[in-house]
């Protein structure tokens, strides 16, 4: 029986990890790959105290880190958790089922794709779905942004500021965000925007070139921001029925604590730390959940 099982080595997952060790909870962690989906960023550079570093290297300085505190990781995946009273039961793909008293589910968004030819193959080397975190890396450079909603204009705002130019691209005929922000974008001469336009696929060598609208047209550019939106993977607790907010995030306390008792939330997919989706914020909300869980187990002694 443990105290804690934490769902998902991430970048919430592996400091809430290293925090509950310290707290001498009976815990472990699950996850397939440690580091997830920063483990495979080339190059991190805002992180504090990191001035340039891969995301493997980062999340294995984390991993490293944990498992000095303590730490049990489970390298297999979580494909159900149930309750009964007060004692979780999970079951991951390996067979093995394990039983806590508290659930940490801290597992990151999937980015929504394009799904267009090229995207994959250029994932890190000028396809990205985060201008806070690579934007710097364009610096100079021509890109493109694929418009949705509030979020994409304020990322388009950013790089007009450091990029050559911003291309942004939008589906239809207006924009959909709030005129607060759409009236912002006359002021920057370098953003152009591009109506009734998507993009058929993606090109280049080693790194991207070009942009093959759909109109049959090309666009010239060094990188491509895919904006348009993400999906919180919140299946793994779905069956509990947890409240969300309109778009999906599932709500968390100031204690991360989700509306089911027992489990909390981290990372990307709650709406704690005003969906700032950094690493420096998952960070600090699986910390801040391992340190409420303390809080929980020792009332209940």
């Amino acid at each position: 029986m443990y105290d804690l099982i934490i769902i998902w080595a991430g970048s919430a997952g592996l400091p809430a990890w290293m925090y509950a060790s310290r707290y001498k909870l009976k815990n472990c962690i699950i996850g397939t790959m440690p580091g997830w989906a920063l483990a495979t960023s080339h190059k991190v550079e805002n992180y504090p105290g990191i001035l340039s570093a891969s995301g493997r290297d980062i999340m294995d300085r984390f991993t490293e880190h944990a498992i000095s505190a303590g730490s049990e990781l489970i390298q297999d995946e979580v494909i159900g958790v149930t309750k009964e009273k007060d004692i979780f039961t999970v079951k991951t793909a390996s067979g093995k089922i394990l039983e806590s008293k508290f659930i940490l589910l801290a597992i990151g968004n999937k980015y929504k794709k394009l799904w267009v030819p090229g995207e994959e193959k250029f994932l890190w080397a000028g396809v990205s779905y985060c201008a806070t975190c690579d934007g710097m890396f364009f610096r100079n450079r021509s890109v493109a942004l694929v418009w949705w909603w509030n979020t994409a204009i304020t990322e388009a705002l950013y790089l007009s500021e450091i990029c050559k130019d911003v291309h942004i691209l939008v589906r239809g005929k207006e924009f959909r965000a709030e005129t607060i922000w759409i009236d912002q974008i006359p002021k920057h001469t370098n953003i152009y925007v591009h109506f009734e336009t998507t993009v058929a696929s993606i090109e280049g060598g080693f790194w991207v070139e070009k942009l093959i609208l759909t109109n049959g047209s090309e666009l010239a550019v060094d990188g491509i921001f895919v904006a348009i939106g993400n999906e919180p993977n919140t299946r793994i607790i779905d069956a509990f029925v947890p409240e969300k907010d309109s778009v999906g995030y599932v709500v968390v306390d100031k204690r991360q604590q989700t509306s089911i008792p027992g489990i909390y939330a981290a990372w990307d997919i709650t709406t704690g730390s005003n969906k700032f989706q950094q690493t420096i914020m998952s960070a600090a909300e699986g910390c801040l959940a391992a340190n409420s869980i303390h809080e929980d187990v020792l009332r209940s002694q």
